[in-house]
């Protein structure tokens, strides 16, 4: 099979341990986009959090995209313009935010342009979400009355043994209007219904004509179960979760051992 689209998670996935792009996976990256090969990055992570990567990657150049809040927003790294976007019900805002707060610890956060927007108290899994994207923290007095704008997605980070009493009284409540689930142990995602990688790829793929059996998915986290199992071939990392390894059709090298690099060799040279 001839693949024609590279989609990449990013944390223990395309980067190592160190949050970084090998040297190796970085120049195999660039230039499998140099035959005509497009390449997405596909993070939960805000846009402005996967910028810095798309750069390095040179996307701009090749006309290559990125996905971010999981699916809910893809731009089309040469035009910087929006292939698909879509948000969350601004009714659901201040319910969400009066469930959180009960929980004990918990914080809830959203973002704006660069900055991570914490609603309750930041905590140590807000700061890791901030270190995750290299953003800093804006601490608003109203959270419901600040987010005026459109709004991707909204996280709650917290100890898991919380989230796992708070999560399934918000799927009670919300499951005709939003997707709710965790995408690591201390993060719940509140995002706009129907939306995960796997549906997001699907409006991508129809947009540029190109199938998903031209496609190859690699990730390593709960939140890529979905784009694996809808893409041509979907990768697993060595380092992945274990429900990951049993969805994918291969399991590459760890990220910390240029697994990314190893299915480029295998599958795309």
């Amino acid at each position: 099979m001839k693949y024609e689209m590279l989609v990449l998670d990013l944390d223990g996935t395309l980067t190592n341990s160190r949050k970084e792009i090998t040297p190796a996976t970085k120049q195999a990256l660039i230039e499998i986009q140099e035959a005509g090969k497009k390449v997405v990055l596909a993070s939960g992570r805000p846009t402005c959090g996967v910028v810095p990567l798309a750069k390095e990657l040179e996307l701009d150049r090749f006309g290559s995209y990125i996905l971010s809040f999981n699916g809910a927003l893809i731009i089309d790294c040469a035009t910087n313009k929006p292939v698909y976007n879509k948000t969350l019900p601004r009714e659901v805002i201040a319910p969400i935010f009066e469930y959180t707060k009960n929980y004990p610890g918990l914080d809830i956060i959203s973002y704006e342009n660069d900055c991570v927007i914490s609603g309750i108290k930041v905590n140590e899994y807000t700061e890791k979400e901030m270190f995750i994207n290299k953003m800093p923290v804006k601490e608003v007095d109203n959270f419901v009355e600040y987010l005026d704008f459109p709004v991707n997605k909204m996280l709650i980070p917290g100890e898991p043994a919380v989230l796992e009493k708070l999560m399934p009284e918000l799927k009670r409540k919300f499951h005709s209007l939003l997707n709710i689930y965790r995408s690591e142990p201390f993060f719940l995602e509140i995002m706009p219904q129907k939306i995960d990688k796997a549906n997001s790829l699907q409006k991508l793929l129809n947009s540029i004509g190109l199938t998903a059996n031209s496609m190859i998915c690699c990730g390593d986290g709960f939140n890529d179960v979905s784009m694996i199992e809808y893409a041509g071939l979907g990768v697993a990392m060595e380092n992945a979760q274990p429900i990951v390894k049993e969805h994918a059709d291969f399991i590459t090298h760890s990220n910390d051992d240029d697994g990314i690099l190893h299915v480029i060799n295998t599958f795309m040279r």
